[in-house]
């Protein structure tokens, strides 16, 4: 326990997860909160914006971000072709001061969110910072998930050069997916020798994609039946973390009642089932979401259904008792990721991303926050 007590000090003194003044939190909160919503869009000019609008190419309400990564004072979101009427995929916002109506501006150019161009993004699902100052988006080319869905292009993952702006890596997915692929997540990890390695989450057919960057190669593993989804529409959950015995990869699907993992090491090499690990049963065979890791052993999660943000850390045992709140959410939003950036900050991107879902939205859209994890005074 004073193990665990202290390994927690060390993330409350890099990452924000403040409980000692509300004022405090209050202040932090007020400072840098960013509201985002598909109404505040940058456009290259007013006559670009009413001819997406007259042709029903922009729908302000059919626009959501669901996932976001921290590089310096900048904000990377993703902005996925669920519905019909959204302008582009990927888009970026300023984190210097918190504003009521932040600007999302295409990234990196307005010319690669062009719809039915195979060089351009067409649904841009999930991305990953990696360090070395390289953006890696997941782009599934398929639009209008949630109503009709349309395959416009191949899948690919593309590596953006976040200092220049210049695409620098297009790996297209097609061989290596299958009819019932269901591409989700994506981590990027560099092994010892520097060497490139991105994992991806093929719901679908119960797989993670391996592709080796460097020296240009990729396969599928199969996860073990064990592991496998309750539904076809079940979402696998991936998460990258560094442990003191080495790095790992924790998987999950929402429906399943266990997690598991699997270290990178074995996963390179394409070990499937004999190398997986049952980290054991959710607690209260509850269904849990992931939502990212501190780049260390903490990895953040909250219950399907419910806001209040926890962090558990994987050096400890998988149970609720080891379970530390770390926000105490709202009624409106919940947490669909959480990073670490700006100012040494852990970030959560919420949103009504239920109410979305549901189609329960006002003529204003979705609600969407980036702002850090605070812990609230009890």
């Amino acid at each position: 326990m004073l193990v665990q007590i202290v390994k927690f000090l060390l993330v409350l003194s890099t990452a924000t997860l403040l409980d000692a003044s509300c004022d405090l939190s209050t202040n932090i909160l007020q400072d840098l909160t960013f509201q985002l919503s598909g109404s505040n869009l940058v456009w290259p000019c007013q006559s670009t914006k009413n001819i997406f609008t007259q042709s029903h190419r922009y729908i302000p309400r059919n626009v959501i971000m669901t996932r976001s990564q921290i590089h310096r004072d900048e904000a990377f979101v993703t902005l996925p072709r669920l519905k019909n009427g959204v302008p582009f995929t990927l888009g970026k916002i300023s984190l210097r001061r918190g504003q009521c109506n932040t600007a999302v501006t295409p990234y990196p150019c307005w010319s690669l969110q062009e719809e039915g161009n195979c060089q351009a993004l067409q649904s841009a699902v999930d991305i990953y910072f990696d360090g070395n100052e390289i953006l890696w988006v997941l782009d599934t080319g398929i639009v209008n998930t949630l109503e009709q869905p349309v395959r416009r292009c191949p899948p690919k993952v593309v590596g953006i050069n976040a200092k220049t702006g210049r695409v620098v890596q297009v790996f297209d997915l097609s061989s290596l997916v299958v009819a019932n692929s269901r591409l989700q997540h994506l981590v990027v990890e560099y092994d010892n020798n520097g060497n490139c390695f991105i994992y991806i989450a093929d719901a679908g057919s119960r797989a993670i994609i391996v592709w080796d960057v460097t020296n240009n190669k990729s396969f599928r593993v199969v996860l073990p039946a064990a592991a496998c989804a309750e539904s076809s529409s079940d979402v696998l959950y991936i998460l990258l973390v560094q442990r003191s015995s080495g790095r790992y990869l924790y998987f999950t699907y929402l429906k399943s009642p266990r997690l598991f993992s699997i270290k990178t090491d074995h996963l390179r090499q394409g070990a499937g089932a004999g190398a997986v690990v049952d980290v054991g049963p959710k607690p209260h065979g509850l269904q849990i979401v992931l939502l990212g890791t501190d780049n260390k052993s903490g990895i953040f999660l909250r219950y399907k259904g419910q806001s209040d943000i926890y962090m558990w850390d994987a050096e400890t045992c998988f149970k609720a008792a080891n379970f530390i709140e770390v926000q105490r959410g709202g009624e409106c939003r919940l947490a669909t990721q959480v990073m670490p950036g700006y100012r040494r900050h852990m970030w959560t991107i919420e949103s009504n991303f239920q109410d979305y879902i549901s189609d329960n939205l006002g003529c204003v859209g979705a609600s969407i926050t980036i702002h850090p994890v605070v812990k609230s005074e009890e």
